[in-house]
């Protein structure tokens, strides 16, 4: 079959032939019709991320939309090593295959499941539940303003948007955001912005896509003196890492806060949480419509485009 191939982990993928895959005990063969280039998708490609298991060769991708052997349309994942998502066939097991909305176009579906469930399942790790304030913190990229709309569809009270896109921060406002903080302002005057929003109305759902000296800043304003009101348990959940891998974290931070933090991530949450959570959001999907910019390119430009200058749309290949 055709299917993208990592051969090196500092090189794109190439297209090229590779051996169909064959079903073993309690595996499903998929016909993929669509699978998205993610940030994980790039990071598990270069050797870089986690979840990485170093071997090669291997066809990237983590997830997409296909057709089962009895003609199912299905989002699915958990393809089994070495064979991923951006290929023509795969094999998968029953741990992430959910049928798709008739209203759910594929490469909708390929594109958007990934970063919405970034925030959808956030959500979820934090416990929040509708009347409650979130920040997101990365709120200009892809997944950050799906956070704002989906946090907004789940019934948040008041949804404020962090990040360094001057235009993206101006549109996230007709997308739900209440109120915005520019990611570009001195380190002193964007702790004050955090620590007013604290402070104010407040906060008590930290979506966190950048880690860095982003979140020190948000560390800060909380640790100050007065800036979590009485009674709030403000829980911090890290999504991402686009900032830098590591904060510095003065242990004052923690005793003086009613401070939870907590990841979101393969992991971290079970695969019947993330199933469910993905299953939930299509559903949502299917009755309102959500903001989301992506693009559709045959598989045989990937070689091309893995690297390419991005437009803000998410790349989906098609076999």
């Amino acid at each position: 079959m055709n299917a993208a191939v990592v051969r090196a982990f500092d090189a794109p993928p190439v297209y090229t032939t590779f051996d169909d895959p064959t079903p073993q005990p309690g595996e499903k063969l998929v016909h993929v019709r669509a699978a998205g280039l993610h940030q994980i998708v790039r990071g598990i490609a270069a050797g870089s991320h986690y979840s990485s298991l170093g071997k090669l060769p291997f066809i990237p991708g983590i997830d997409g939309a296909g057709v089962l052997e009895d003609g199912t349309r299905v989002y699915f994942g958990g393809a089994r090593f070495p064979y991923g998502t951006m290929c023509e066939q795969t094999v998968i097991g029953d741990l992430m295959v959910i049928p798709l909305p008739a209203g759910i176009d594929d490469a909708f579906a390929a594109g958007i499941a990934n970063p919405g469930m970034s925030s959808w399942i956030a959500l979820d790790r934090a416990r929040f539940t509708a009347g409650e304030s979130v920040l997101i913190v990365g709120a200009t990229g892809t997944a950050g303003q799906l956070a704002v709309q989906i946090a907004r569809a789940r019934g948040a009270r008041r949804v404020v948007a962090a990040g360094r896109n001057p235009e993206a921060l101006e549109r996230l406002k007709s997308l739900g955001a209440d109120a915005v903080i520019s990611l570009t302002q001195e380190p002193d005057a964007l702790v004050a912005a955090f620590r007013a929003e604290f402070a104010g109305e407040g906060i008590d759902v930290i979506l966190d896509y950048l880690w860095g000296s982003p979140a020190e800043a948000v560390l800060s304003a909380i640790a100050q003196k007065g800036a979590i009101k009485s009674g709030t348990r403000v829980r911090l959940v890290q999504i991402g890492a686009l900032a830098g891998h590591n904060i510095s974290l003065p242990a004052s931070t923690l005793r003086s806060a009613n401070l939870e933090i907590l990841g979101s991530g393969f992991g971290s949450a079970s695969m019947d949480d993330i199933r469910r959570g993905i299953a939930e959001f299509f559903s949502l999907c299917a009755a309102q419509k959500f903001e989301f910019a992506y693009k559709a390119a045959p598989l045989r430009e990937v070689e091309t485009l893995w690297n390419a200058k991005s437009s803000g749309d998410r790349l989906v290949f098609v076999p």
